[in-house]
């Protein structure tokens, strides 16, 4: 699977440029972004604050937020996923509004039993309602090293990266009904946290406590975003920022075939293709793209 994924990359390399990238994420300490959100006692600072470690025990997990909220920007974190058998546990970067109807955009890492890879989940909400999942394999062991995990936001698109590549897109689909995140600031998230009643398996794998403290680390911090009161409707500068160029308000060739290739190899779940919950496709799917050629709905 590692392998192949990265052959590809290589032959697209040498066919022609990577794409159009989101500028290069700014590394920053923990304080300048963001503050503990609950059970401060289980965070850890390292390195003067330029890495931070989220533990998980039998007690509660924990979490971060942003000083900040956002309409629109670009948003990257370095993790390293909790590591040995982490069933039950789920590691979550997300951006989330702060109104009933709230607005949320969201990774979502999935602990499996020891050797089992780690499941990644994405989902998008628009209006308080999501059922957008898509679950993924990642091509690489979260747990070895720091992976950069980020979304790329404007009034056209929302980009899901890990690392450089694309690994989801949705489109703003107003004409079609489909409901987009445009005018809600949101802030940044991240938590650890016990989910065993559905995280691994569908719930059947339970988490084991004779393996805490579960541990997730962080670094990287970076936000470079549109900074909004939580009741504002637009962006104050709209259209003057990186992320609002023409460049941004669509992938390259070069990208769709990125994604194409983790929708056809690493997909395990594309709510596009479930005709259990949607028996007629959802018009988004049909316009964006977004359906793998050889599709798997396994949990």
């Amino acid at each position: 699977m590692m392998m192949g994924f990265k052959w590809m990359m290589v032959m697209l390399l040498i066919g022609g440029a990577m794409g159009i990238q989101p500028n290069k994420p700014v590394d920053v300490p923990f304080g300048r972004n963001y503050e503990p959100s609950w059970a401060f006692d289980h965070i850890k600072y390292l390195n003067g604050g330029s890495e931070i470690q989220l533990s998980l025990d039998n007690r509660t997990g924990t979490g971060f937020q942003s000083k900040g909220s956002y309409l629109f920007g670009h948003f990257a974190m370095h993790i390293k996923m909790v590591g040995g058998d982490s069933a039950g546990t789920v590691t979550a970067f997300y951006l989330s509004s702060q109104n009933s109807e709230h607005d949320e955009i969201d990774f979502e890492f999935l602990g499996n039993k020891t050797g089992e890879p780690y499941i990644l989940q994405t989902n998008v909400y628009t209006g308080g309602k999501g059922d957008k999942e898509q679950r993924i394999y990642l091509w690489f062991d979260p747990t070895k090293e720091f992976h950069t995990y980020s979304v790329l936001w404007n009034l056209h698109q929302i980009v899901f990266f890990v690392d450089e590549y694309p690994i989801r897109v949705f489109k703003n689909n107003k004409d079609l009904g489909v409901k987009f995140p445009f005018d809600q600031p949101m802030k940044i998230y991240s938590s650890l946290w016990e989910a065993d009643d559905w995280a691994t398996r569908g719930g059947l794998e339970k988490i084991d406590w004779s393996n805490a403290p579960f541990v997730a680390s962080y670094k990287g911090f970076h936000i470079d975003g549109c900074e909004s009161s939580v009741n504002a409707k637009y962006c104050a500068t709209q259209g003057k920022s990186w992320w609002d160029q023409k460049e941004f308000q669509d992938l390259d060739k070069t990208q769709w075939r990125l994604l194409r290739r983790v929708r056809d190899k690493y997909t395990i779940y594309n709510y596009c293709t479930d005709r259990k919950r949607y028996p007629t496709m959802p018009p988004e799917c049909r316009r964006n793209r977004d359906v793998p050629r050889k599709s798997s709905n396994k949990n």
